[in-house]
């Protein structure tokens, strides 16, 4: 019930647009403070790599993230100090026009969980989950936006070249 409310209903879809624009505008700013300040990953990875999320018995939680870290993230560090503002600033660009508005909620989460896992708490908790519901509402979440058109566009795009490869 509560699902087709968020995916089928017009005041749904005004609520959606208030969320995506308060997520939006949260990740656009914080992207576009790191474009703009400079920024640089490799101090907060160390720190996740050197103080990693322990449990109650002391022992890591997550010790597969922190080798991704360690192995992965730390030696492409430049590519990160690119993907991470970039990323962010697009997330936020993406749910504030309301355009690819499913795609910009789910790299969204993929970035928060993201975060989470390096065990930085912050509002991580709440974005993931206005993220969620705006995930959960589909097309009805940028109904209010671009979607409204780019969607269709796409769908007519890739029914198009479908049907050129099947015939």
């Amino acid at each position: 019930m509560f699902n087709s409310f968020l995916r089928e209903h017009k005041i749904s879809a005004a609520i959606l647009t208030i969320i995506r624009l308060y997520l939006g505008y949260a990740w656009f700013t914080a992207g576009l403070g790191k474009i703009t300040g400079g920024f640089d990953a490799s101090g907060y990875l160390k720190n996740a790599v050197a103080n990693p999320v322990k449990g109650p018995d002391g022992n890591m939680v997550y010790s597969w993230y922190v080798s991704f870290l360690d192995s992965f993230a730390l030696p492409n560090i430049d590519l990160f100090n690119f993907i991470v503002p970039w990323g962010e600033t697009l997330i936020g660009l993406g749910l504030m026009l309301g355009c690819l508005t499913t795609a910009a909620a789910f790299f969204g989460l993929v970035m928060n969980f993201s975060f989470f896992l390096a065990g930085t708490v912050s509002h991580n908790p709440t974005d993931i989950f206005l993220g969620f519901i705006i995930l959960a509402a589909g097309f009805n979440a940028g109904k209010y936006g671009l979607d409204r058109w780019v969607v269709p566009f796409i769908n007519k795009s890739v029914r198009k070249n479908k049907a050129k490869a099947t015939a």
